[in-house]
């Protein structure tokens, strides 16, 4: 490998020894900050007895509380616009974005001057990490408004050199034209875009997808890329290597980056944001090795507007390495969803994003389109699991593919399930996220 291969070589290969010294150093200084400047922080570790001489290494890190999203909406909600929990002067803040949860109710993240140059930084270190030159020409097909990683991840592309082609969201005819005339090779989406858009190229232009000459499909915002029945589809439709990104609305736009191995993807904000795996039910801090499984924990390292200590991101990953043959010694991983979009069968944990997977393992016979259907809150489901998936449009015996679906769900992952095949084309499609429950419990029975 030469140092073309990465953006930053030297933090990029770095020893674990070495960053574990240079984020030590900066959380101390973290603390200082958050210790003078925030009375929300201040307020949490009086109430569990922590006090600033508690941290003297970087393992201290895990005496100190969890920081919730609920906690920063209760925070934003009792003292707008940003909450108790901002620790720098609404003067300095130049950018206001926002997320919105499970509630619908926004919420808001401040950055000041230096918060956008980190975010810009580690942002475009994760894409280059994806492979994004500077020759290439990105169309952006994601949000571009109050969306976190919108301005961040035109201010990355921009940074590396790259044409950044702002389409947006809901413009696929835009995206065509650009592709086409503009001659972009990469485009940065969701994978529920990059399925629909393969669709819409197919069905409204009469092309194949895969002649358009995109080449890098840069996802994310959404578990799918890495599903590798979802991958191969993607891969197929246009020709093009898939990898994905995995950032948080609070703590940074994009923070992983999957490298051309497509094994996993990299930590990228290694001076940044320290990283914690903790098992969800216990709280206990789990070992960075192959194989484990928990809940991502962020704590900021270097942040003005908003500082985060152990916040809780409530995405689940897996550990799939922490050493690759691109060089790169930070750990690998993949999302496999939501802890709180988690469903429980029988006692057996479920993420929807693994009965995508074994659905989407028959194509052509099915299309990889699904919903569970949940007649009653989770995560909690009275079996068998309800799953909706679509048959392809070649002729198909459906009760020979129903059978086959329940058998492969229930060897893959140890639960009954009972399928209902509908024709191809029949499920909604989304352009942003795809959403792959829907609660017919909600607004009489029809779901959202």
């Amino acid at each position: 490998m030469t140092t073309e291969d990465y953006l930053d070589a030297e933090i990029e290969t770095a020893s674990p020894e070495e960053i574990q010294h240079l984020q030590q150093g900066k959380l101390a200084k973290q603390l200082d900050y958050l210790f003078a400047r925030s009375a929300f922080y201040r307020e949490k570790f009086e109430k569990v007895g922590i006090r600033r001489e508690h941290y003297r290494e970087l393992s201290d890190l895990s005496q100190f509380p969890f920081t919730t999203k609920e906690e920063l909406r209760l925070s934003q909600a009792a003292c707008p616009p940003l909450g108790r929990h901002i620790a720098a002067d609404w003067a300095d803040v130049i950018r206001v974005n926002s997320s919105t949860g499970t509630t619908g109710k926004p919420s808001f993240v401040g950055i000041t001057r230096r918060d956008a140059e980190i975010w810009t930084r580690i942002t475009a270190r994760s894409f280059y990490t994806q492979g994004l030159r500077k020759a290439d020409a990105v169309i952006h097909a994601a949000g571009l408004t109050m969306f976190v990683a919108g301005l961040s991840s035109k201010d990355a592309i921009e940074s590396l050199g790259a044409v950044f082609i702002p389409i947006g969201t809901g413009a696929s005819e835009k995206a065509l034209a650009a592709i086409q005339f503009l001659g972009a090779n990469a485009m940065h989406c969701t994978p529920s875009y990059a399925t629909y858009f393969a669709d819409f190229v197919r069905r409204e232009a009469g092309l194949d997808p895969k002649d358009l000459g995109l080449r890098k499909l840069f996802c994310g915002a959404e578990p799918g890329a890495g599903i590798p029945s979802v991958r191969n589809r993607l891969q197929q439709d246009w020709g093009a290597r898939v990898t994905e990104g995995l950032g948080n609305a609070d703590m940074a736009p994009i923070i992983f980056g999957e490298c051309p191995n497509q094994s996993g993807m990299h930590f990228n904000g290694q001076e940044f944001i320290a990283v914690e795996i903790i098992d969800p039910d216990t709280n206990e801090v789990l070992p960075m090795e192959t194989g484990v499984t928990g809940e991502l924990v962020y704590t900021s390292l270097e942040r003005e507007c908003v500082p985060l200590l152990r916040f809780r991101t409530r995405d689940r990953v897996t550990v799939t390495g922490t050493v690759c043959p691109c060089g790169r010694t930070s750990l690998k991983l993949r999302c496999i969803g939501r802890t709180d979009d988690m469903l429980i069968v029988l006692g057996v944990n479920v993420f929807p994003s693994a009965v995508k997977d074994v659905v989407s393992s028959f194509s052509p016979a099915t299309t990889g389109e699904i919903q569970i259907v949940l007649d009653q809150p989770g995560p909690q489901v009275v079996p068998p699991l309800r799953v909706v998936a679509e048959f392809g449009k070649a002729m198909v015996e459906t009760a020979t593919l129903k059978t086959e679906i329940e058998r492969k769900l229930k060897a893959a992952l140890s639960i009954p399930a009972a399928v209902d095949l509908v024709p191809a084309g029949t499920l909604p499609r989304f352009e942003m996220k795809g959403q792959l429950v829907r609660k017919a419990y909600e607004n009489g029975g029809k779901g959202r």
